[in-house]
């Protein structure tokens, strides 16, 4: 099992206690099935409508994992409404945000009506409220290409000058900030290497905390991972980047041991904390936070670590065909890769305009 689905079963057995018994019955059912840090999603989504309907009045439990059954056979879908305005409003979600913690609350609510049987066989759950709400999850490739309008690097010019920044143009934008310029010098090597290989392969930043040294064959240029929905934790993956990411990680390989003293770890991109002296496991936040720092110095504040593999995508995209796509970013299915044939046509219509 990699690094982080690891440690989410971890957290996931840890916050099991703090729920009701027919929602630890559901994770236990759904664990087979969906990796650990899905599930830890659906709890967090849960404590969220929990603790919602405990502030409303709609429970008398005196804790979350005291709530009753019939407590959510009672809910009305005006009630469901009123949450939903609470996702927004109070919470801040965005659509996409507010129709996950909808779905996970169907999922729960589908199990308990119509799998999940007390003594007498007959369903936990009598009435189910979340049957009658409608979500919009459904992928919907000009909606998903009109959000990222604007969040991705367009083409491989953008993409070139993105990686020159992180390579040596950020420093003239930290020049008068000491703290900053000596943690830009230890950790530049390292910044360029991620960014570089995560633009040169599509992989997900989950993959790429996971890589352990011995996952990067410099030679093949390959690296093998966990691929995201592959249920078997033994089962890995070799995925293929592009030459130009094999010097940013030859050179990062070349400091390694000087700059990051691993002692016995072996991830392959670490940091050093502060007053520590070995190297740990690169955590999943960091790499994201290190991203964004590039980004919004850069001038593209929406650029995330998460769309640098979009920007990827559609870059690849406009040189092979979507199976190629599908297979190269892990996608169980090519109705997912096909949002990248519409950034093609909108990055291809930039890129005339900037000629």
């Amino acid at each position: 099992m990699n690094v982080i689905k690891s440690a989410d079963l971890k957290r996931l057995h840890l916050k099991l206690p703090s729920l009701p018994w027919y929602m630890q019955r559901f994770i236990e059912h759904k664990l087979p099935d969906l990796s650990p840090s899905t599930l830890l999603e659906y709890v967090r989504d849960y404590e969220t409508f929990m603790n919602w309907m405990l502030s409303e009045g709609l429970s008398a439990a005196p804790s979350p994992s005291q709530l009753t059954l019939k407590e959510l056979e009672r809910l009305s879908p005006e009630q469901i409404d009123a949450y939903k305005l609470f996702l927004q409003l109070q919470l801040l979600n965005g659509l996409s945000a507010r129709e996950r913690k909808l779905a996970s609350l169907k999922s729960l609510f589908h199990y308990l009506s119509q799998i999940a049987e007390d003594e007498d066989h007959y369903p936990l759950l009598k009435r189910n409220v979340m049957a009658k709400l409608r979500t919009h999850r459904s992928l919907n490739p000009a909606l998903i290409v009109s959000r990222l309008h604007g969040k991705i690097l367009d083409d491989d010019i953008e993409i070139e000058r993105f990686l020159d920044y992180v390579g040596q143009g950020y420093m003239h934008d930290i020049a008068d900030n000491k703290q900053a310029m000596h943690y830009y010098r230890l950790n530049r090597v390292r910044d360029l290497a991620i960014v570089q290989l995560i633009l040169a392969s599509g992989l997900r930043v989950s993959e790429v905390v996971n890589l352990n040294v011995e996952d990067i064959d410099l030679t093949k240029r390959i690296v093998t991972v966990y691929r995201k929905g592959v249920q078997d934790q033994y089962v890995r993956q070799s995925i293929y980047f592009a030459e130009k990411a094999k010097q940013p990680l030859s050179d990062y390989m070349n400091i390694y041991q000087s700059h990051y003293h691993p002692y016995k770890e072996k991830a392959l991109f670490l940091a050093l904390p502060r007053g520590q002296s070995y190297g740990k496991r690169m955590s999943k936040r960091a790499m994201q936070q290190m991203v964004t720092k590039y980004a919004t110095a850069f001038g593209k504040p929406y650029l995330t670590i998460h769309k640098l593999r979009h920007s990827f995508a559609t870059s690849y995209y406009m040189k092979n065909d979507i199976y190629k796509t599908q297979r190269q970013l892990g996608h169980s299915s090519t109705e997912t890769t096909q949002i990248y044939a519409q950034l093609t046509d909108r990055t291809m219509s930039q890129a005339i305009d900037r000629l």
